[in-house]
């Protein structure tokens, strides 16, 4: 999957560009957003080509600040990473200074670059774009961002720009991603798995450069490692390693079925542990959690279980997820990690009978029925799991748009204490019978 960053001074509308190509298309996937702190990520679909889009900071080159300083380097990252980069400035204000310190930076990436001038709200402003001529792009293209005006010639255009998607050989093996922020202990661990008498059997490339499958397949296990080994790799990344460490973690997280969450024991969960479990539960991946370096952590009675509660409080109401405390330098439960996660790709891909579901939730759902709405009863007949990717299930009632979220959470948690979901985000939805 191709990436596309949006790059340009402060102000110009990148982020409005950004949410009408991920925000406004019926075929959008997903969208994630503050991840680190103003970057937004999302996937868009154009033409029947999928691709990643990440909307980065107003980019200032001298400056004083540190936010803008730091706002600098992701940009920079941002390029780095991108295949593509459509390049926003604001036809009404007209080109200036910033703009010409952005085009001086992007010819130096030597990346296919898309010149875009936004707020062009009219046809009778289009000629107002022709001046950013003057920055040497071969063609401008004049959009508006807040009406989607253009954007349909701009996609056009983008995605014979794309890199031809690679074809990526099809297995039914799972496939696990070990994520996690910086020194987390992702590269310890990968090493442990691959660094034994490797019964490896292949190294395949994946279809973006930053993220390599690892066929797997010894001591009884057979599985896809999604290695983001990139993030090791990379020399000329020298700072700002968290916002990196995203960027790879969502790559990691697309190309997954199940994700092992690493999370340093001794400095504890952190915001961008809440941002990385996030994101694989909007992905709907499953998940595992690995809290790494227990062997440094000073020890009481109730230490682990205490970090354990804390740690399903902050990713509450998604808490039904399998936590396990290693060391992975003194190999503590690296198997066990493993295990766990093929419990959890079991689960996520279960088929569960209608008869069963039926069996099991009619006779709940009679017993604490949802709360009467206006006088009006809700009367839910009947369940069935959706044919989809992730366990999906929908419920059929008289009356859905009563149903309120209280009650969507006892259903869900009524169907994660009788089935085996563990790990698994799940989607309900509540229909029309």
């Amino acid at each position: 999957m191709a990436l596309v960053a949006i790059i340009g001074r402060p102000n110009v509308g990148k982020s409005t560009l950004f949410n009408r190509l991920v925000g406004r298309r019926q075929a959008i996937v997903d969208e994630y957003s503050g991840v680190t702190r103003d970057r937004h990520y999302g996937l868009s679909d154009w033409g029947g080509r999928t691709f990643s889009l990440i909307d980065t900071g107003g980019y200032v080159s001298e400056t004083e600040d540190l936010f803008e300083k730091e706002i600098a380097k992701q940009v920079k990252i941002a390029m780095e990473e991108a295949n593509l980069i459509l390049f926003v400035c604001d036809s009404r204000q007209g080109l200036n200074d910033l703009d010409r310190d952005v085009s001086r930076l992007l010819r130096q990436s030597k990346k296919p670059v898309m010149m875009v001038a936004n707020k062009v709200d009219n046809p009778g402003m289009e000629a107002e774009s022709f001046e950013f001529y003057e920055l040497g792009f071969e063609k401008i293209y004049p959009v508006s961002a807040m009406t989607g005006t253009g954007t349909g010639d701009l996609l056009d255009d983008l995605i014979k720009l794309l890199p031809e998607e690679e074809e990526q050989e099809e297995s039914d093996l799972p496939r696990i991603s070990i994520v996690g922020r910086p020194n987390a202990g992702k590269s310890s661990l990968v090493n442990a798995l691959l660094g034994h008498d490797r019964n490896i059997v292949t190294d395949i490339a994946g279809t973006t450069r930053d993220t390599i499958d690892t066929h797997y397949n010894a001591y009884g296990f057979d599985f896809m490692l999604v290695d983001t080994a990139g993030i090791r790799k990379k020399a000329k990344v020298h700072e700002d390693l968290e916002f990196y460490s995203v960027m790879r973690a969502i790559r990691a997280i697309e190309h997954a079925d199940v994700c092992v969450l690493m999370i340093d024991a001794v400095e504890g969960i952190g915001q961008q542990d809440l941002n990385i479990f996030s994101l694989i539960q909007k992905n709907r991946k499953g998940v595992v959690v690995l809290i790494n370096k227990w062997d440094l952590v000073e020890k009481e009675t109730n230490t682990a279980k205490e970090m354990e509660d804390e740690i399903r409080k902050r990713f509450a109401p998604f808490a039904d997820i399998p936590i396990l405390f290693t060391s992975v330098t003194e190999k503590q439960r690296i198997h066990k990690a493993l295990e766990t996660a093929l419990e959890v790709y079991k689960n996520r891909t279960q088929r569960i009978k209608t008869h069963k579901l039926n069996e099991v939730m009619l006779p709940i759902i009679e017993h604490t029925p949802p709360p009467a709405t206006k006088g009006k009863y809700i009367k839910i007949k009947y369940v069935q799991q959706l044919p989809t990717h992730a366990p999906t299930f929908a419920f059929y009632c008289n009356l859905p748009q009563y149903i309120k979220d209280p009650y969507r959470r006892f259903v869900e948690n009524q169907l994660r204490m009788h089935f085996s979901l563990t790990g698994v985000p799940i989607q309900i939805f509540f229909r029309k019978k």
